[in-house]
Parts: C-alpha cells; structure tokens; sequence
C-alpha cells in the first residue's frame, strides 16, 4: 500500500522507477510477519539523522533474528543514490527495510542469513507548520519484551497500533494517548510524546514498552542547548490533562501540536513552535 506518490523501489541492488513486487508468497515474512522497517525523511534537499535510521533498521532485524544484509553506510549511499531523482522541492519518506524469506524446519524461527531487502522511497508532503492533533484514551496498551518485539520498529507491532488510532478516531479524536502495561503514558499511537508544565518540558521515560524515537532525542538535545529544561519521568494521564502545552514527535512529521486531550484543551504554545523552528534551524545545517 502507498501512501504518496512518484515512488522508486531499490531491490536486487538497483533502483526502479515503479512499486516493485518484492515479496513471494512462501517468503518468511509474508505469511509469519517477520518484517522490520525504519523510516527517514528528505525535505529541503536533505534527509536529517538518514544514518542513524538506517543503523536502526539493522538493529531492528537482528532483534527479529534477521541477519542484516548492508552496512548502514552502504544503505545511506544506497537511498542518497535513490534521492537523485526527486527535486530538492520534494518531501520524501525514505523507507528500507527488511524481511525474512526462509524459517527453519518448524517454519517459525528465521533462517540465519536468508533475507530480503528493499528501499522504498515515496513522495510524502511535510505537515503544514500550523497542523494539529487530539488525543483520547484507548483500552489497549503498549506490549512488553517478554511478549512482544518491542527493540524493533517491526511489522507485526502495527496491528496492535492500528486498534489505538482507530479506537480514538471513533471516540472522534484524531489519535489515542497510550498507556504502558503499568498503566503509566508511553506514546501516542504513531509518535512519542512530550508535555510541557510551567515552561519545563516532560517526556515519559523509556521504559522498553516503546521505541524512543530518533526525532525524539534530537529534540531533547536541541532544546537542552537552548536552555530549556527537559525531563525523562513516569508521566500519568493526569499530568497530560494538567499540561500547557502537548505535541508529538515523529519521523513522518516531526511536530505536531496537540489541542485537546479528551475534554482538556491546549494552546499551541510557545515552547511547540520554538521546537520546531529549532528542528528545522539544526535540519538546514546538516
């Protein structure tokens, strides 16, 4: 399924200008979901932290016991390779990832050294600055690693994502406040989340029930060299409804300001625009 448009598929070591067939029906990841992706982002003619996503899509395979195929350099030359073909006014979401094709006898665990790879790259636009989201609660939670591959950004992982967002969207939010298997705040159903209490910036501490984005530490370093205080803390949903101000960081959009937490409003506030302008000052600079 894609979700933009003029998309090029890197597979068998070259690039094509179409959505390639990449998988077979008795694949490994085809029929027991062995599939782990990461996503990075091309704006303005440069993609931001690219290498630190690419690194993590490996380390997300051999969480899955999928034996990496590239070298994280040579994946990042590989999708700079792809780029060529966009103008710099282009948004891209730049997407490798990786699959198992064979499993063992019993058909469930990986086969060591047999595994597929592809980069996909699709035209993607970049939120409007002034976007913005509610949340609401969901009954369902964020697994834990003795259930669950949670060290990997991994396919089978979305489903259960999928049941929050669509959960919230019918209680008429536009995306769902998670809670960890201690009842505690972990993320939102598609991106971490920060709060903001008295100029004092939250975020929930990662407790391995999330990934703790890549975006998401390059904002808490941007703000802490600008001054603002930032905190990694077990967060209750009182703490959100007692906030000024919410936002969500991601790959996909990096900021999106939130406005409402059930029946609590927000401002967009000072510190949400002041972190997005800084991401976007530290993005031209790489």
């Amino acid at each position: 399924m894609s979700i933009g448009t003029k998309i090029r598929t890197y597979f068998n070591g070259a690039w094509h200008d179409e959505d390639v067939a990449i998988m077979r029906a008795a694949d490994h990841g085809s029929w027991v979901g062995t599939t782990v992706f990461d996503g990075a982002r091309f704006f303005d003619g440069r993609a931001p932290d690219l290498e630190a996503h690419c690194a993590r899509v490996n380390r997300s395979a051999e969480a899955l016991m999928i034996t990496p195929t590239m070298e994280p350099t040579d994946i990042a030359a590989a999708v700079r390779e792809g780029l060529k073909a966009y103008d710099a006014s282009d948004a891209v979401y730049i997407r490798p990832m990786y699959w198992a094709i064979d499993g063992d006898p019993s058909g469930i665990v990986p086969k060591e050294n047999s595994t597929g790879f592809a980069i996909c790259l699709e035209a993607v636009p970049m939120a409007d600055q002034n976007a913005s989201t509610t949340l609401g609660r969901t009954r369902f939670r964020r697994p834990v690693l003795e259930d669950n591959v949670v060290n990997a950004k991994a396919g089978c992982l979305y489903p259960n994502n999928a049941r929050m967002l669509a959960e919230a969207r019918r209680n008429g939010f536009g995306n769902a406040l998670v809670a960890d298997a201690m009842g505690n705040v972990a993320e939102s159903a598609t991106a971490n989340v920060f709060m903001v209490k008295d100029g004092t910036v939250f975020t929930p501490i990662p407790n391995g029930t999330f990934l703790a984005g890549i975006t998401r530490a390059r904002h808490m370093s941007n703000m802490r060299a600008d001054g603002i205080e930032v905190h990694e803390a077990v967060l209750s949903f009182g703490d959100f409804a007692d906030a000024d101000e919410v936002f969500l960081s991601g790959n996909m959009m990096k900021v999106t300001p939130v406005t409402g937490f059930e029946d609590k409003s927000y401002q967009i506030g000072p510190i949400t625009r002041r972190v997005r302008d800084m991401y976007w000052d530290w993005a031209a600079t790489t």
